[in-house]
């Protein structure tokens, strides 16, 4: 019992460095964009379509690290938009190439207005 103890002590020590150690290091800065993809019918794929489509991108991402972040999408009839906080437009272009997704578009959004910023 003494000698489990001491492994369990040991095992949250290591688990609070490791913790310690990951608060101290520099998180990369993000920038947001929103990337405008050209996609003739998006508007008329199914659920499971765009589960699937969802997934590739979370299975890219999660081989990407830290630098990029994906936030949202719209799907309209023939494009959809997605917006990304990512540490570059490289970033970006990385996963549409990796995922096979088009990026016909990608700007850095450097202001966001809604009804209230005109009080």
């Amino acid at each position: 019992m003494k000698y489990r103890s001491m492994v369990l002590a040991g095992c949250l020590a290591l688990v609070a460095a490791t913790v310690a150690h990951s608060q101290t290091k520099e998180v990369p800065s993000l920038q947001t964009y929103v990337i405008e993809r050209d996609l003739p019918g998006a508007g008329k794929l199914s659920a499971v379509e765009l589960q699937a489509i969802a997934r590739k991108s979370n299975g890219v991402l999660a081989g990407m690290g830290a630098g990029i972040q994906w936030v949202e999408s719209y799907v309209t009839a023939d494009k959809i938009y997605c917006v990304y906080r990512a540490q570059s437009e490289e970033a970006i272009r990385k996963h549409a190439d990796a995922g096979g997704f088009p990026a016909n578009r990608i700007a850095r959004i450097t202001g966001v207005i809604d009804p209230t910023t005109a009080r």
